[in-house]
C-alpha cells in the first residue's frame, strides 16, 4: 500500500519531530512497500510509484533526519535500499548486501546486492547503515565500522516464529560486541499474508547489553537517547519490554495475523463453522479477540452424527464471547446428495465418501454466507491434520484464511489453556473430550491416527527438521507408525497446495517454507 504507507510515514515524521522532539526517525526495511512485495517488484509501474513517493516525501522532511527503507532502481538494477533524507534531500543511500534466499525469503529473485558500506553524519554522529540480513554475518557491520561508524542502524523485516526473538537478540548482541559499537535494531510490525512481523525493536550498547526494547506485536514510536558527551556514542537506555514466551507469543502472532488479513483485505468480519471441538473453539476465540465479537459469526451445522454435547458446548462458547451464532443443520442437503448419488453408489458400502460429503455440505453453506455478507471464512484445520491430510478438500478446508494452519494439535490445547487463563471462554469439556470429526458413529481421531503426543513429535522431525524415517525410528518411535505418517505427508501434498493461507508460527510452515513436488518417486 504505497499511498497508505506514504501518509503513515509523513504522520510519523511529524509526531517524531513535533511531539517527541527527535533529531532522527528510523523506519523498518521496505517501509514504503511493505514486506515482502514479492512479484510486485517485477512491475515497472510499481517501482515508478515508489520513486514518485520518495520524491513527494522529500519536501516534507524538515527539522528532522529520516532513515527510510524502500526498493530503489538504479538503471536496470533493483536494490533493497535505506535512504537518509535531510532538509528535503537524499544525502546518503545504502544497498543491502546480504540477500536472504531461504525459508520464506527469496530476495535474490528481485534484488541485486550492494557491495559498499554507507556511513553518514547525523547530528554529529557517524552512523553506519545496514539492512536485516546484513547483521546475521559479521562482514557488513565490520565494514561500516572500518569506514568510521560510531553507531550502527539495522532496518528489519524479520518475521515471527517461535524462538526467533531470542535468536535475533543473540545475533545483535554478538555484532555489537565484535565491533565495540552500539547498535539500534528496528523491526517491522504487522501481518502480511502468512507472515507476522512481531517488532521487538531493540538497542544494545557497545558491550552487547540490551538497554532498550520496544513492545512486541504492537506498533510504537519510541525515543532512543544517545549520550555523546564523552567522545563516544552511548545509548542512555529506556524501558526494556520482555518478549512473551509460547504459548502467549504464538497466540498473539495468530491474533495479529487474523486481524491484519481480514482488515487489510477489506472484509466485513469473519465467519466460521463451530463444531464443538477444540480447533474451531480456539479459532473462534482468536477471531473474537482479533476482530471484536460483533464482527464474527459462528455457524453450527450438525449432522446425524453430531452429539448434543457438541451443540451445547458450541452455543455456550458463543454466549460467553458474545458472538452471534446460527444453527443450520445439514441433514437435508446431505440427504439430497445421497439420493442424487444413490444410482451410482447402489450396493456399495459407506466409507469416507459419505463422511466427506458432510464436510462439503458445510463448506458450501459457509462460502454462501461469505459471499452474501462479505465475511471471510476462517478454516479451522491445524498443522497436524494438514500434514497427514486429515481434512476434507472443499469441506472443512474451504475458506479464505486458516489461522491455526501452522499450529500442531498439541499446541492447540496449550493455546486454549492459555486463552482460558485470561478469561474462561472455551468450555472445559471441549478441551477434555477425545477429538472427533463426528462424521460417523462414535468416531475418534485416534481411529485413524496415532495419539497426537506421538504424531506431533514425528511430524516435527519429518516436516520441520527433514529427518529421515531411519533417524526418527532410531529415537524409539515404531517403524510402522513412522513410515505410515511419512507416507501420509507425501501423498497429501496435493491437498496442501489447495489450502488457504495461514499464519506461520514455526520455522518450517507448509506453503512458503516447505515446497515439495506433488508428483514424485521419492517416497521417504
Amino acid at each position: 500500500d504505497i499511498s497508505g504507507n506514504f501518509h503513515r510515514v509523513v504522520e510519523t515524521i511529524r509526531r517524531a519531530r513535533d511531539d517527541l522532539g527527535a533529531h532522527v526517525v528510523v523506519f523498518p526495511e521496505l517501509t514504503l512497500t511493505g514486506y515482502p512485495p514479492e512479484d510486485l517488484l517485477l512491475r515497472p509501474e510499481f517501482i515508478d510509484r515508489v520513486a514518485r513517493s520518495v520524491s513527494e516525501l522529500l519536501p516534507q522532511v524538515r527539522g528532522i533526519d529520516v532513515v527510510l527503507g524502500h526498493p530503489m532502481r538504479n538503471g536496470s538494477v533493483l536494490h533493497n535500499t535505506a535512504s537518509v533524507i535531510a532538509n528535503g534531500q537524499i544525502v546518503a543511500q545504502y544497498s543491502k548486501q546480504l540477500l536472504p534466499n531461504y525459508a520464506v525469503f527469496d530476495e535474490k529473485r528481485y534484488f541485486q546486492p550492494g557491495t559498499q558500506p554507507c556511513v553518514v553524519a547525523m547530528r554529529g554522529v557517524k552512523v553506519g547503515l545496514t539492512i536485516c540480513e546484513d547483521i546475521w554475518e559479521p562482514h557488513a557491520v565490520r565494514q561500516a565500522v572500518d569506514a568510521g561508524a560510531e553507531l550502527v542502524l539495522n532496518l528489519n523485516a524479520s518475521p515471527y516464529d517461535t524462538g526467533k526473538d531470542r535468536l535475533r537478540q543473540e545475533v545483535v548482541r554478538a555484532r555489537a560486541r565484535e565491533v565495540r559499537r552500539p547498535l539500534i535494531y528496528v523491526n517491522l510490525i504487522g501481518g502480511q499474508d502468512e507472515l507476522v512481523f512481531d517488532g521487538g525493536s531493540q538497542v544494545v550498547d557497545s558491550d552487547g547489553c540490551v538497554v532498550q526494547r520496544s513492545r512486541f506485536f504492537e506498533e510504537s514510536l519510541d525515543v532512543v537517547d544517545l549520550d555523546t558527551s564523552r567522545g563516544t556514542v552511548h545509548p542512555v537506555g529506556g524501558s526494556i519490554e520482555q518478549p512473551p514466551e509460547p504459548p502467549e507469543s504464538i497466540y498473539r502472532a495468530v491474533e495479529l495475523g487474523v486481524r491484519d488479513y481480514v482488515n487489510k483485505n477489506g472484509f466485513e468480519g469473519a465467519v466460521l463453522g463451530l463444531s464443538g471441538g477444540i480447533d474451531s473453539a480456539l479459532t473462534l476465540a482468536i477471531a473474537a479477540d482479533a476482530l471484536g465479537a460483533a464482527n464474527v459469526q459462528a455457524v453450527l451445522m450438525p449432522s446425524r452424527y453430531t452429539s448434543s454435547m457438541s451443540i451445547t458446548d458450541a452455543q455456550a462458547q458463543c454466549r460467553v464471547l458474545g458472538v452471534e451464532f446460527r444453527l443450520l443443520p445439514i441433514e437435508q442437503p446431505f440427504d439430497a446428495f445421497l439420493k442424487t448419488l444413490s444410482p451410482l453408489f447402489a450396493n456399495l458400502p459407506l466409507d469416507t465418501t459419505e463422511e466427506n460429503i458432510q464436510a462439503r455440505c458445510r463448506g458450501v453453506l459457509l462460502m454462501a454466507i461469505s459471499n452474501k455478507f462479505r465475511r471471510l471464512v476462517l478454516s479451522t484445520s491445524n498443522k497436524s491434520e494438514t500434514a497427514v491430510g486429515y481434512a476434507t478438500l472443499y469441506g472443512d478446508m474451504a475458506g479464505g484464511f486458516a489461522p491455526i494452519k501452522d499450529v500442531p494439535k498439541t499446541m492447540v490445547y496449550r493455546l486454549a489453556r492459555f486463552r482460558n487463563s485470561i478469561s474462561p471462554v472455551i468450555p472445559q469439556r471441549v478441551m477434555e473430550r477425545p477429538p472427533s470429526a463426528e462424521l460417523r458413529p462414535d468416531q475418534k481421531d485416534e481411529d485413524n491416527l496415532p495419539p497426537y503426543d506421538v504424531l506431533d513429535p514425528i511430524l516435527s522431525q519429518y516436516v520441520e527438521q527433514d529427518r529421515s524415517v531411519e533417524e526418527i525410528v532410531a529415537q524409539g518411535f515404531p517403524r510402522d507408525v513412522v513410515e505410515r505418517i511419512a507416507r501420509l505427508v507425501i501423498v497429501n501434498e496435493y491437498k496442501r497446495r489447495q489450502a488457504a493461507p495461514g499464519v506461520r508460527i514455526t520455522p518450517r510452515a507448509f506453503g512458503r517454507d516447505r515446497r515439495y513436488p506433488i508428483t514424485s518417486g521419492f517416497k521417504f
